[in-house]
């Protein structure tokens, strides 16, 4: 596809920074006041918030529940540990880690779906008599469910950011191999051992990379969408002539954020966690 005129790259340029203004200004008057309103604003476009599913430091509520928590840390940490290991690695991981990681997605919905049926029959006990739960939920599953699909996401999501974006992406080596992604794993685990202890230290952290980690995940596929839609696919060598599609994959992002809170909003009435928990 032949390179846009001067003219059309400006106006295009204009258009995309003018929406990301308008959007985040909008969201940002919209939503509940504070740093930590706003995280709160990005996790109810994502999470149901149910408290009782969530970690606390004293009355403050993590913006994402523990199993999303432990999602966006597990693809927030497999991001940045391939990138530092493996910068424009555009391959994707051999057969036998993809098969691991589906494992890691097998478990996220097995234990996400005996954790949903609990609750209903929590708030509803005659509902469902002849299922019953497979084991009491907890948190520890939700976070280790939770992180593990994390590096799943990350692990797929770094390669094909890597395919679509670069010239020179390396596409003869893997993102991850075995050896990485054992380390990968283990750092993960540290991390939950951290979570686990419930420390102030670690969970005003947690609540800071969970939240902007939404926001990190869907500015990164919808940066992926928007340069394939503008047919600049591997015309990238660094990473400051990507401005312009990151900006346009963050807008995206944020009018996706705003529009899940302005319906989940007029449906509910209320900044709270979700009906259901009630």
């Amino acid at each position: 596809m032949s390179m846009p005129s001067p003219r059309l790259l400006t106006a295009r340029k204009v258009l995309v920074l003018a929406a990301a203004l308008l959007i985040t200004a909008g969201w940002l008057l919209n939503t509940p006041h504070g740093f930590f309103g706003k995280l709160d604003a990005i996790g109810y476009a994502v999470c149901h918030q149910i408290p009782e599913r969530s970690f606390h430091v004293g009355a403050f509520v993590l913006p994402l529940c523990t199993r999303c928590s432990g999602m966006y840390l597990g693809a927030i940490t497999g991001l940045v540990f391939q990138s530092l290991t493996g910068w424009k690695r555009a391959r994707l991981p051999h057969w036998s880690i993809l098969a691991f990681l589906g494992l890691f997605v097998a478990a996220f919905g097995i234990d996400g779906s005996n954790s949903y049926l609990t609750l209903l029959k929590q708030v509803n006990p005659g509902i469902l008599p002849g299922i019953a739960p497979l084991y009491a939920p907890n948190n520890t599953l939700r976070l280790l469910t939770g992180s593990g699909m994390g590096i799943g996401i990350a692990s797929l999501i770094f390669p094909a950011f890597n395919q679509t974006i670069w010239a020179d992406g390396d596409d003869k080596r893997r993102a991850l191999d075995w050896k990485r992604f054992g380390l990968l794993l283990l750092i993960q685990i540290v991390l939950n051992l951290l979570v686990l202890t419930e420390s102030p230290f670690v969970l005003y952290p947690l609540a800071v990379i969970s939240g902007l980690g939404v926001w990190l995940l869907l500015t990164m596929v919808y940066t992926i969408v928007w340069v394939m839609l503008m047919g600049e696919d591997n015309r990238f060598t660094r990473l400051p002539q990507l401005w312009l599609a990151i900006m346009a994959g963050f807008t995206l992002a944020m009018i996706q954020t705003a529009a899940i809170d302005l319906v989940r909003l007029w449906l509910t009435g209320t900044w709270g966690s979700f009906p259901l928990a009630g």
